[in-house]
């Protein structure tokens, strides 16, 4: 229904603006960034015509239409780890995918194309390097993949957020942007007060903030309810991002072991007002999640997840801590070591502080808008 509603536009007069494909997604840290990017597109030029792809079956076939723009699915997956008879199919649908990406460019005709990552991002821009159409990559992570190193070679641009990224790209195309993040995300001035009455927490009692990515982190669910007696006794408030695969189990569980300090929530809607709450934030090292923790500047525990490509979750916490902007806690030690390693962080007010002016310095605002007018360069 999606891809024959972009086909109805297809047919309407031509409009006078760039045509722009956005590949990607599987993840809200690959979605978030690709849709910001497309609303800075629009911002700076309204007529510009903007075509997502995605992967069916993935989260961006809901959310990229729910932010107003029309979207075609790829039938691509990544590498399975656990299953290797699942990856037998996955050549098949490489190929299909890529031959379906060169239709797409055939009928959309796109002056410019934009890899956020995830599975679709890959062939779509493989087809774009096959058919001309110069290309962007926006590598959020501080360590690229194999697909985006290979990609690279013949990217007009590659957008990234830490530095020292020259060691896997082309000398002269890369530009360091930040990832773009949900603005009225991180909004967080003078909402405090609104926090608290949204959440029903009490504003004289220190607030520990849970978020383990829009799917959940079954370490970070697991090192909470071992550690609720801790919580209890420690007399702090918790709001805890559960993550849709495992709330319903997290809410059966509570229902035996309730406490009026703690909020567990599928998914946090006002992640503003979640993180104005908060004294102190654990979560995954996921790059987007990471470029909105530096905006917010709180104190930060990063339990980066061994369960990604390249491991870069470690690496991208580990360059915080580099710049002592981060607690790291290793995901096999979690469960003995957060909540422990938490509540003695949310009782140290100098480190809290060294930690939040450091994270901080480490923001890059506007990474949408520089993204969007690098994508219009190349378009040229």
């Amino acid at each position: 229904m999606v891809e024959n509603s972009w086909c109805n536009q297809n047919n309407k007069s031509v409009k006078s603006g760039k045509r722009i494909i956005i590949s990607g997604g599987g993840t809200g840290g690959h979605i978030f960034p690709a849709i910001a990017i497309a609303n800075a597109l629009r911002k700076i030029d309204s007529t510009t015509e903007i075509l997502f792809v995605g992967a069916r079956g993935r989260m961006e076939m809901e959310r990229v239409p729910a932010a107003g723009y029309p979207i075609i699915g790829l039938n691509i997956q990544g590498i399975q780890r656990k299953s290797i008879w699942k990856n037998l199919m996955f050549p098949f649908k490489l190929l299909g995918s890529v031959i379906k990406s060169i239709r797409i460019i055939n009928d959309f005709k796109p002056d410019a194309a934009v890899g956020v990552g995830g599975y679709a991002s890959g062939p779509l821009l493989y087809a774009a390097s096959m058919k001309g159409v110069p290309y962007l990559i926006q590598e959020q992570n501080s360590y690229a993949g194999v697909t985006n190193k290979r990609l690279g070679k013949k990217a007009k641009k590659i957008c990234v957020a830490f530095d020292g990224m020259e060691q896997f790209f082309p000398a002269g195309t890369v530009v360091k942007t930040g990832n773009p993040v949900r603005r009225e995300s991180v909004d967080i001035k003078d909402k405090r007060a609104d926090a608290f009455e949204e959440f029903k927490l009490l504003p004289d009692k220190k607030t520990i903030l849970v978020i383990g990515g829009s799917l959940g982190a079954r370490t970070l669910n697991k090192s909470v309810m071992a550690n609720l007696d801790k919580i209890a006794a420690a007399d702090v408030q918790l709001i805890w991002q559960t993550g849709r695969y495992y709330f319903a189990e997290i809410k059966a569980e509570l229902r035996d072991n309730y406490q009026s300090n703690i909020r567990a929530m599928e998914f946090l809607n006002r992640m503003d007002l979640a993180y104005a709450a908060a004294d102190i934030i654990i979560s995954r090292a996921g790059a987007g999640t990471i470029a909105e923790l530096c905006l917010v500047g709180k104190p930060v525990i990063l339990v980066p997840s061994p369960n990604v490509a390249e491991d870069h979750q470690t690496k991208n916490a580990k360059a915080l801590v580099n710049d002592k902007a981060c607690i790291y806690v290793a995901d096999r030690k979690a469960v003995n070591d957060l909540i422990d390693a938490a509540l003695l962080l949310l009782n140290d007010e100098k480190k809290k502080k060294t930690l939040s002016d450091n994270i901080n310095k480490l923001a890059l605002p506007n990474a949408d808008e520089i993204i969007a007018k690098e994508v219009f360069e190349i378009s040229k």
